[in-house]
């Protein structure tokens, strides 16, 4: 754990806020969602911030996602569960000529994805909070950055992901110290189980948007995005969605961001990439909908964004049409087809959650919703490595004669 000499900052946290109704919820103490049953919002001082907070402030400490103690709801530092996270870097994909392409490499945190910001932080609350036992559902990589997490503070953690998640996300899961079960369905019904068992079990449900701080270590991801780019806000990030929290948490910072005066009102146009097989955000995009039905037999290689149903459905189309963005659907040839390419051609291996924003990317080229000039964020949410591969290579024989 870290302590207060580790990051010399205060949080300007201040109480939680319900995103239908804007009704207070006090702070101190567990939620899970509003009285009106939405997701909740952390919130803050941000007046009192304004007075104290530069960009020097941020830059004078590790760079890590923690350094931004003043806009993060943990209290109390010796409550970080740390597991040595840093920036994930910048990537310029050299296979775009126009050099306007830059992947923000994720797969570089704790367990190997950008889960560890959101159950980083939704932990350091819970043990705040004296939780001693949580629960999840996943489709893998959460429930790998949950079960680490979790015994770093000293808790137990329960794990349930439908049947064909990922071998190496389970074993990687069981042997931080989760207890995890495949089970028959997808992760909306994983989720539903875990809710059921809140009482009877006595854990702490930290499925998507369902408790208030995930989103808030998911929002570091915005923050550390514009220090890297010396405070220039992108013209389009294109955002891997399942439940979305990334996108909602980014949309969320850029806001207090300015409220505090470290940036102005330029925004990024935030695009929401699935898969076909499992496009509910999409079709409710196209719809002009304000909320998403449940996908029904959703199907895609790409595990992190096969959710088909959001509980922050009607927060990520909120953000993809205040900021102008817009929802897009790839094909699953058209994932593993980037993920091969940008591979071979630049050395980059993605997970295919990041392989899709790249597919996307070129699909909104080749359909001129976006230019060549557009400096584009694409964000691979995962480690490669963590995901199975084609190939193989031939056996040669090196003891006889050389060809």
């Amino acid at each position: 754990m870290l302590s207060e000499t580790d990051i010399e900052a205060t949080s300007y946290f201040t109480h939680l806020e319900c995103t239908r109704t804007g009704e207070r919820v006090e702070a101190g103490q567990l939620h899970n969602l509003s009285p009106a049953g939405a997701p909740l919002f952390a919130r803050y001082d941000l007046e009192a911030l304004a007075k104290n907070l530069t960009r020097k402030t941020f830059a004078e400490r590790p760079a890590s996602f923690w350094r931004y103690r003043e806009l993060l709801p943990v209290r109390d530092a010796a409550h970080i569960p740390a597991l040595g996270e840093s920036f994930t870097p910048l990537v310029r994909l050299n296979r775009f000529s126009d050099g306007n392409v830059i992947v923000k490499d994720e797969g570089r945190l704790p367990t190997g994805s950008f889960k560890a910001r959101g159950l980083g932080m939704a932990i350091a609350v819970a043990s705040e909070l004296g939780v001693k036992r949580v629960a999840m559902p996943t489709n893998g990589n959460a429930g790998a950055a949950m079960s680490a997490y979790a015994s770093r503070a000293g808790m137990e953690s329960y794990i349930f992901c439908s049947n064909d998640t990922p071998d190496l996300n389970i074993a990687e899961t069981a042997l931080q110290g989760g207890k995890v079960w495949r089970t028959n369905g997808q992760i909306d019904e994983c989720g539903k189980f875990v809710h059921a068992g809140e009482e009877p079990m006595g854990w702490f449900n930290m499925s998507t948007l369902r408790e208030p701080y995930r989103v808030e270590g998911k929002k570091t991801m915005g923050i550390e995005l514009l220090e890297q780019l010396d405070w220039e806000m992108p013209d389009i990030i294109f955002y891997p969605t399942g439940g979305g929290t990334g996108l909602i948490g980014m949309w969320k910072v850029f806001a207090e961001l300015e409220a505090t005066g470290l940036i102005g009102s330029e925004r990024p146009r935030m695009v929401a990439v699935q898969a076909s097989g499992c496009a509910p955000i999409v079709k409710a995009w196209n719809d002009g909908a304000e909320s998403a039905e449940r996908w029904e037999n959703a199907k895609t290689g790409a595990a992190g964004i096969r959710v088909p149903s959001a509980l922050g459905d009607f927060l990520i189309l909120r953000a993809v049409r205040e900021s102008g963005g817009f929802a897009m659907a790839v094909e699953e040839e058209e994932i593993f087809d980037a993920r091969a390419q940008i591979a071979a051609d630049d050395g980059l291996l993605l997970c295919p959650e990041g392989a899709a924003t790249a597919a996307a990317y070129s699909k909104a080229r080749a359909a001129g919703l976006i230019d060549a000039t557009d400096r584009a964020i694409l964000f691979n949410c995962g480690n490669g490595l963590k995901y199975s591969m084609p190939g193989d290579a031939p056996l040669m024989d090196v003891r006889g004669a050389v060809d």
